[in-house]
Parts: structure tokens; sequence; C-alpha cells
């Protein structure tokens, strides 16, 4: 037994009741076929009930996060974790047809079992199809506490994602290795964005700035200086804690007229944390 299927054991083991970790036991130690017939059947035998993840030990790959996950999810998973690997095409047709004739929570865990899915650039297609779901949780499976877009996404269809949720007003620190994939072309196109929304009179979420820090120029130095004259207190955390941060000569001389607000940010008294639980809807 691999980590990641120990660690998923004992988040079975705990959930579970005693019938319903007998029931997925046996199905891993089927074969090929059993074993996809049990990730279709799986909702019968098992419930749809909170996973319960504190106190256990971190998740063996970085940045999969299961908090949110349920048993059935879970359990799903776990499975597609004991298909065999060892021949390549066999593998990908087994995990091709439950990806081409999966239900919407089949979907989900799908997507989510994509880090530990073995030949993980054969399913990149897969993940940038999730990308484009208007299924909302479909979407959330790719896009939130799954490392798969870290590590395998261009950065055309990283960008994409990340404005997909923009655009959607979803909570953008929940996606694994935000900071890590930022680029120039991303900050260019929020600012665009920005100004789109500005001159129809809405808003922009006041998080989604911390992705510009590293790629200042001076039309997005003018962003920062708008939002630094706005009489909205997330905006000017926003600006504050990237014109602090940044190495760009302009934003140093910026946040030095708002002395208040630059000792705040050094102080640690404003941080980006705080505008992620305050998420700005596009009105």
């Amino acid at each position: 037994m691999t980590a990641t299927q120990a660690y998923l054991a004992n988040l079975l083991e705990k959930t579970a009741t005693a019938q319903e970790w007998e029931w997925i036991q046996s199905k891993v130690q089927g074969d090929l076929k059993a074993r996809q017939i049990a990730f279709v059947a799986l909702p019968r035998f098992i419930r749809k009930v909170p996973v319960h993840t504190g106190g256990t030990m971190a998740t063996p790959i970085q940045g999969w996060e299961l908090d949110q996950w349920t048993l059935d999810r879970l359990a799903r998973v776990y499975l597609l974790s004991h298909i065999p690997n060892h021949d390549e095409t066999v593998y990908i047709n087994a995990i091709e047809m439950l990806f081409d004739t999966a239900e919407i929570n089949e979907l989900v865990a799908l997507y989510s079992a994509l880090p530990l899915l073995a030949y993980p650039e054969k399913w990149l297609f897969r993940a940038t199809e999730a990308v484009r779901s208007n299924m909302g949780v479909v979407f959330d499976a790719i896009a939130f506490g799954n490392p798969y877009p870290l590590h395998y996404f261009s950065e055309l269809a990283w960008n994409q994602l990340v404005l997909k949720c923009i655009f959607n007003d979803k909570p953008i620190h929940l996606i694994t290795g935000l900071t890590q994939r930022a680029n120039a072309k991303l900050a260019n196109t929020l600012s665009d964005f920005a100004h789109e929304r500005w001159a129809a009179g809405r808003k922009v979420p006041a998080q989604v700035w911390r992705l510009v820090q590293n790629f200042m120029n001076d039309t997005l130095l003018d962003d920062m200086r708008r939002l630094l004259q706005s009489d909205d207190t997330y905006n000017q955390t926003a600006a504050a804690l990237v014109c602090f941060h940044s190495t760009y000569a302009g934003a140093k001389e910026l946040i030095e007229s708002y002395p208040s607000l630059r000792n705040s940010v050094q102080k640690g008294q404003l941080q980006w944390k705080q505008l992620e639980v305050h998420q700005l809807c596009y009105v």
C-alpha cells in the first residue's frame, strides 16, 4: 500500500461504518472490472456524508486538500488508486471509460483523483475540459485544493482557470499554487478586466490584486493609485499590500505617501487573508 492509499484508508476507516468499510475493502481486492463496477454502484453502499480530516496526518500529496470531501467521493478516489497501472494502455482505457460514462458525482471524484492517477500528462485534456465545464462542482474539483493544474497546466490554461474563478466570484485563495503560477500576462489581463468593470460602475474583488505584485508596470501602478484613493477599505488594503511588497520603484514611492497603511502592513496588521473572507460581488 502506498503512502497516499494509507492516508485515504485512514480517513475512510474513521468516517465509514464497519459495514461500509468492509464493502470498500472487498471491492479494492477485486479485479479491474469489479472495481469499475463498484465505482459506479458505490452510492448504493456508501453514504454522502462529510469526511472529517481534522487531526489526521498531512496528505502525502502537497496541495491536495480533502477538507470539503464527502465519504462517497473519498471512497471512489480510493477505488481509483487501486486500479493496476503497470500496463499503460489498459490503465488509460479503464480510466477513460469511467470518464466517458460518468455522471456528475463520478466526474467530481475523477477530477479530484487526478493528483494520484498514473501517467499524469495523459489527463491534461480532461483537466482543461473541467475548467470549461458549466457544472460548478466539477469545476471546483479541478480548481480548488487540487495540485494537478499547478504542475501540468500551460500558462494559458492556468490563466483561464484563475480568470474563470474571478469572473464567477469564486475564492481564488483556494487554488493550489496561486502565487507560484502568477505571471505577467495574467496581471495585465486583470488590469484590463478591472478597467472594464470600473467603466461599467462595478467592483472587482480586492484579493485578485495579490496576483500583480511581482509584475508591476506604470498601468498597474495607476490601478494601485486608484485603489488607494478610493473609499473602499478592502481596495486600500490590497493596494497597500501590493505596493509595500513590490520591488517596483514607483510602487515603493506610492506607498510612502500613505504612511498609516505602510506601517499597518509593516506591522502585519494588514494581510491578504483578511481579504479572503470578504469576497466582493460584481455589483
